[in-house]
């Protein structure tokens, strides 16, 4: 592929929306591959594929960065001797719990989601469903109590279930961030500690990911696609770290409705562009 300065600047807006909506509940997947309607990279359909799995690699160092003191589990009393912190360590296992689902279903139909699925239509209406999921629920939600207010008290079986939602952002406008905190709402985690979790969870599920894409493509990059790759992550990268630090802030005092209406409201207007265009 030739790369051009107009291709530069398509890089650029791809990783702006993916470091957006990476975290947001609102499928950062079904997004890129909207953007790519309408403002198609100049590249083959097979790194296309691949491209828009490893560019959220930058949006998951973004969280590594802010979230490393929780994430690491290890710690040093003196410079020599580290010591294992138990309850990183015991939650690190249920994130290997929960990615256990999404791996099996990703590995045996990731060709045929692909292939038939990542479709405007079908996107379009995954953000709508899901968007009234988003808003049903947190409706429900006003009457109840959570009973698993911080991310320690989330246990094995509740990091399964969570990983069985998760099994869902496998269609193409579900957001993966999205079907794990509607798991974690439904069985009564907190939306702080929802959050948190989906952060953990992102780290092993999208290397796997990514680890999977690059595999099928190959390592045979050009010059110009490894440059539009580190491009992208930086740009992911450098965005979501802005993100991640709003929606943090936005949960403590807001629940996930804005962001459902915003699915609902994006939905229909890609139905109506597809339909009637």
């Amino acid at each position: 592929m030739q790369l051009s300065f107009m291709e530069i600047l398509k890089v650029i807006f791809l990783g702006v929306v993916e470091g957006i909506t990476e975290w947001l509940p609102i499928s950062s997947t079904g997004h890129m591959l909207l953007v790519d309607e309408f403002l198609r990279l100049n590249a083959s359909d097979a790194f296309k594929e691949m491209f828009f799995v490893v560019i959220q690699l930058g949006a998951i160092l973004a969280v590594v960065l802010l979230f490393w003191n929780k994430m690491f589990p290890f710690q040093w009393k003196d410079k020599t001797q580290p010591v294992i912190k138990k309850e990183t360590f015991s939650l690190w296992l249920k994130v290997v719990v929960a990615c256990v689902p999404g791996a099996v279903v990703t590995l045996l139909f990731d060709d045929y989601i692909e292939a038939h699925l990542h479709t405007p239509v079908v996107i379009a209406n995954a953000l709508i469903v899901y968007g009234v999921a988003f808003i049903l629920i947190e409706s429900w939600n006003k009457k109840r109590t959570p009973k698993v207010k911080n991310l320690t008290d989330i246990t094995y079986t509740t990091a399964l279930i969570i990983g069985l939602f998760q099994v869902l952002s496998i269609i193409p406008g579900t957001s993966r961030s999205g079907a794990t905190i509607i798991g974690a709402l439904i069985i009564g985690v907190s939306r702080v500690a929802a959050a948190e979790f989906t952060f953990f969870l992102a780290v092993p599920v999208m290397f796997g990911l990514s680890a999977i894409k690059i595999i099928k493509f190959g390592f045979a990059f050009t010059g110009a696609e490894m440059l539009i790759l580190v491009i992208g992550m930086i740009v992911a990268f450098a965005v979501s770290v802005a993100v991640i630090k709003f929606l943090m802030s936005f949960i403590k005092k807001h629940d996930f409705k804005a962001f459902g209406w915003y699915r609902i409201v994006l939905g229909i207007i890609v139905l109506l562009y597809f339909t009637f265009a």
